[in-house]
């Protein structure tokens, strides 16, 4: 067929009428933004010039890189490359690379069904972003006080339950591990979801397996902050199929996570509203390489730990911190419960002085929001618009909630976070400079405390 100016159209084997373009473009990503990476790793200027004069534009693909996770990234994305390192390193079925810890925990809160009327218990100590991604789900935090490993204390647990529970949140912090097998006991008795924190613990274990893949949801942080990570970046794991897939519901733009990703729902409950949590290429690539230096960073911990930890003595003036699992814990911290503020604060000056780095907060610290006391977006029960308190929502109220935030709820909490000592250890340390360290601590804790003869208890 002709086109009414008698030319025969393209479709009909006539010529194309735009054979492609002959106007010369530039990639949307090129060099420069190479190179800013390469400026924000923090090269000399003079690397800087060298990279710059080996690269150019051409040297890329036609268009340019793609730096988000689909439509034309590298196959295996590094997003992919990144959730299945973590569930072989995690051991788990599930994993979704997120923009950060807290996305993965609002993420996992939803999927185990928290929402408006509803509640979920977290510890006493932890940082806050655990009970804020419960507000951000719709819940009601509800805090239980910690033991001495700092950790929630399972025996308290039962009395922090009410029948608007819906999950448990265990935190597994500071290196450390929570008492999970008493957790998951009543967890699975009164029908709640468990949704483990480890966004200071990823590489930790209780009894033989990596924290994360025991609860029902794991969410981590693998950040710049943390033990590995080099910008921002979490992650959601499950062994539960269903849970795993609300999480990705939330967390992947209400849906796009799926195959065809604008398809109706396929069961009932499937689609509902969510956000954008997806871990960026960039990020992913970078936290490739970090999660395949895990293993190394908490062995190097461990056998620092461990061999400072063989070597202090027992005094009676001082009390460790429990370990919920000897051989589980990361150990890149020490931490010690003196018997006063005042010893404390002794203790930690001399330690510093020996050139051992070393903290204590005392009884009347800065806020802190690893306490619940001071996590005001918390306890002030603020809601981001008048009228929109989770705390004041009738769908709560009608189910008689009503939460107190009063420090007494929580005085194994308040009184540990004061009196603690911490001495942060070097994973790099050789054995000379653990037996050095170990040796000062020993020598400040014999000139203030009271040294007994059984074995020390580290």
């Amino acid at each position: 067929m002709a086109g009414k100016g008698g030319e025969k159209l393209a479709i009909d084997g006539g010529p194309k009428a735009f054979a492609g373009r002959t106007g010369v473009g530039q990639p949307k990503v090129g060099v420069e933004d190479f190179l800013a990476i390469a400026e924000r790793f923090q090269f000399s200027p003079p690397a800087l010039e060298r990279l710059r004069a080996a690269v150019s534009d051409a040297d890329l693909p036609a268009g340019g890189p793609h730096l988000g996770r689909y439509y034309g990234s590298a196959s295996p994305s590094k997003g992919e490359q990144f959730e299945g390192l973590a569930r072989e390193v995690f051991q788990v079925k599930h994993a979704f690379p997120c923009s950060s810890g807290t996305g993965a925990l609002h993420a996992a809160f939803v999927a185990a069904g928290v929402g408006p009327g509803t509640e979920v218990i977290c510890p006493a100590l932890g940082f806050a972003a655990t009970a804020m991604a419960v507000v951000l789900a719709g819940g009601v935090p509800v805090f239980c006080d910690v033991d001495e490993s700092l950790h929630l204390d399972p025996a308290k647990l039962e009395g922090c339950v009410t029948p608007r529970t819906v999950a448990i949140a265990p935190t597994h912090h500071w290196g450390g591990v929570t008492d999970m097998a008493p957790v998951l006991a009543l967890a699975r008795r009164r029908g709640l979801k468990v949704v483990e924190d480890c966004a200071q613990a990823p590489g930790a274990t209780y009894r033989g397996r990596p924290v994360g893949s025991i609860g029902d949801l794991g969410c981590f942080s693998i950040s710049c902050y943390k033990i590995i990570g080099g910008g921002e970046g979490g992650m959601v794991v499950s062994n539960d199929a269903g849970l795993f897939e609300r999480a990705c519901q939330l967390a992947e733009g209400g849906g796009l996570w799926r195959n065809p990703r604008f398809a109706p729902p396929r069961h009932p409950g499937e689609l509902f509203v969510g956000t954008n949590y997806r871990l960026s290429e960039l990020e992913s690539a970078i936290n490739v390489v970090q999660l395949r230096k895990l293993e190394g960073v908490v062995s190097r911990h461990r056998q620092v730990s461990r061999r400072i930890c063989g070597q202090l003595a027992d005094f009676a003036e001082v009390t460790p911190q429990k370990l919920n699992d000897r051989e589980g814990v990361i150990g890149y911290m020490l931490r010690f419960f003196p018997a006063t503020c005042e010893l404390s604060a002794c203790i930690v000056k001399a330690l510093q002085a020996e050139g051992i780095g070393a903290g204590t907060r005392g009884s009347a610290h800065d806020p802190d929001w690893h306490m619940a006391r001071d996590m005001f977006p918390i306890v002030l029960k603020p809601g981001s618009t008048a009228g929109g308190s989770v705390w004041d929502d009738p769908r709560y109220r009608q189910r008689g909630g009503q939460v107190s935030y009063a420090p007494e709820q929580w005085p194994v909490a308040v009184d540990l976070f004061g009196r603690e000592v911490s001495i942060g250890f070097d994973q790099w340390w050789n054995d000379d400079d653990c037996d050095r360290v170990a040796a000062g601590i020993n020598k400040v804790l014999s000139a203030y405390c009271t040294k007994r003869a059984a074995k020390g208890n580290w």
